[in-house]
């Protein structure tokens, strides 16, 4: 069980692991022990998370979310099964953690008086001196 926050928690029954190979440090030990982890989370099919949720988290995801709903978090940074197991359930954590903020909406505003009356000043000047830029004729 992985607790998110004080009341959302992911089940076991919603967790499946699987172990391989890693790459990377641990010498010998790399070929004989399967310490690499591979975390499989059925977030479509959790009732743990609301709809909204799961939306945000299928974005933050990314490419990790399946096409049957599922999130697969690897990890293979230690050489102990058991660090990459709680190292696994932490990312998986970090990422549901992520989901429940809500972004905040978009305030839309109008731009003040000043400032498009500096706009304005500073669109006449530019146009002044591309002005001064062009050739002068004759009859002028």
């Amino acid at each position: 069980m992985i607790y998110i926050s004080e009341n959302i928690t992911i089940q076991d029954w919603e967790l499946t692991e699987s172990f391989s190979r890693a790459s990377g440090p641990g010498g010998q030990n790399v070929n004989k022990v399967a310490t690499a982890v591979e975390l499989r989370f059925e977030a479509a099919r959790s009732p743990a998370l609301e709809p909204a949720v799961k939306t945000r988290l299928k974005r933050i995801a990314g490419r990790k979310w399946t096409r049957d709903g599922a999130i697969i978090v690897t990890a293979e940074k230690h050489r102990s099964q058991a660090m990459n197991r709680t190292l696994a359930a932490e990312k998986l954590a970090e990422m549901v953690r992520a989901a429940l903020v809500a972004p905040k909406k978009r305030v839309r505003t109008r731009p003040t008086l000043a400032s498009k009356r500096r706009r304005l000043a500073a669109k006449s000047l530019r146009s002044g001196l591309k002005a001064l830029r062009q050739k002068t004729t004759d009859d002028e």
